[in-house]
């Protein structure tokens, strides 16, 4: 047998077990490959003992016998533990226990799986775990029933309210985000959870467009065309590190750190060197000089009033 093929037998193996029950047709769109096919795979697993049910009709399908584990000896230990780490790194922005429960499946308990060879533990969750799951879970229904949301988004120019068609949620550059088509702007847009709040599922469906293929690398969403060249203090080398690893930097006169480096977004940029106080000079760009300047004029106003 094929290690193409074996791939795809595992992977109809962990759709089986993460819904009640799924159509042919759906296999063979998801594996790319034709029903014929998708109907020998399905022989092959009863082949191997694991309990499929087919039924057929306007409400058949095919499913995995309910209680079944798979055994975990069909994994290599390395394997286990990936899949461990990945189920329990989701679980820690679930509102319920569900993959501890496709875990159990692999193994009957989850009890003891990181002795031994686990060392690596993840936790996607943030300080807002507790409205961040909520989120989660409120979008994954919508975007499965093909439902409108509609929230109140926070950003830099303000606030606004939204409308979109849910289609992605995802991590990355250590944020959460739901990728969507906005109805008012007419097109795909990524809004970050954490900025995004008063979320309501709305009672009207919308048709699944076509996600852009450039869209899902999201790279256009940040693109790194603001140089910044700055000198800091020794004093803050440790962020610098922290953030942008140690050759991010070189060691000039006095002893600071001359840093270069290109930034996606004019707002983070200006937040992120405020956040340095006085131990940062900017020497490039010149308009954020400027708006530096004004910043700090309009600190050192607000506390002379306090003053008076």
């Amino acid at each position: 047998m094929s290690a193409i093929k074996i791939d795809r037998l595992m992977g109809i193996l962990t759709v089986l077990l993460q819904n009640e029950k799924v159509t042919a047709p759906y296999l063979a769109e998801r594996f790319e490959v034709s029903r014929r096919t998708i109907n020998r795979d399905i022989e092959d697993i009863c082949k191997a003992g694991i309990p499929i049910i087919t039924m057929q009709g306007v409400n058949g399908g095919i499913s995995i016998a309910e209680g079944y584990k798979i055994d975990k000896t069909l994994f290599k230990p390395e394997e286990l533990s990936a899949i461990f780490i990945g189920l329990q790194s989701l679980n820690s922005v679930s509102q319920t226990n569900q993959y501890t429960q496709i875990i159990d499946k692999f193994v009957g308990n989850s009890e003891g799986i990181y002795s031994g060879s686990n060392h690596l533990l993840i936790d996607l969750a943030s300080h807002y775990k507790s409205t961040l799951s909520v989120k989660i879970g409120e979008i994954r229904s919508a975007i499965k029933g093909k439902r409108l949301i509609q929230f109140d988004y926070f950003y830099h120019r303000g606030e606004v309210h939204k409308i979109i068609e849910p289609y992605l949620i995802i991590f990355k550059w250590s944020s959460w985000y739901v990728y969507g088509y906005c109805r008012e702007k007419k097109d795909f847009r990524l809004f970050k959870l954490n900025r995004l709040w008063h979320l309501k599922t709305i009672d009207e469906g919308f048709e699944h467009r076509e996600i852009p293929q450039q869209d899902t690398r999201l790279d256009s969403y940040f693109k790194e065309n603001i140089l910044l060249v700055a000198l800091f203090n020794e004093g803050v080398k440790y962020r610098l590190i922290e953030e942008y690893g140690i050759e991010s930097f070189q060691v000039v006169e006095d002893n600071r750190l001359l840093f270069k480096t290109y930034f996606t977004s004019q707002e983070n940029l200006l937040q992120w060197i405020l956040s340095f106080g006085d131990q940062v000079e900017v020497l490039e760009p010149k308009q954020l000089q400027v708006e530096l300047k004004s910043q700090a004029e309009r600190i050192l106003q607000m506390y002379l009033n306090h003053d008076r």
